[in-house]
């Protein structure tokens, strides 16, 4: 008799499969970057109709609104190519976003703080 078991453990071999990305991974990002966008465009009709009807103080907050918006539209831009090459190469990346919310939402109080102010302070 053989003093080996029957069922030997070779060395830790590590198998390569292929890991599938199901599509629906890639719907989500696409969704994620559309409404990124919807609110950029919510932003930019805002500065429009600031803007068109507003007064000196009205023009710069849509100049201030106009900005936020194209940063967000970039903010969208660069997430949505970043998460697509994440799940391309199937790195095992966070796709929380932590900072683009919180930002846009410290942008839009200062620029309504700003314009706040400067109504007050215009009369």
């Amino acid at each position: 008799m053989s003093t080996q078991p029957l069922l030997q453990r070779t060395a830790k071999k590590r198998i390569a499969l292929p890991v599938r990305v199901e599509p629906k991974v890639f719907f989500a990002n696409e969704r994620t970057f559309l409404s990124w966008l919807h609110v950029a465009t919510v932003l930019g009709g805002l500065a429009v109709g600031l803007l068109n009807f507003g007064d000196k103080t009205g023009k710069i907050a849509a100049a201030m609104y106009t900005l936020i918006a194209i940063g967000v539209m970039l903010y969208a831009l660069f997430t949505f190519h970043h998460r697509a090459r994440s799940i391309e190469l199937r790195n095992n990346a966070t796709f929380g976003d932590r900072w683009g919310p919180t930002v846009l939402a410290l942008l839009m109080t200062l620029a309504i703080a700003i314009n706040f102010i400067m109504q007050l302070t215009k009369g």
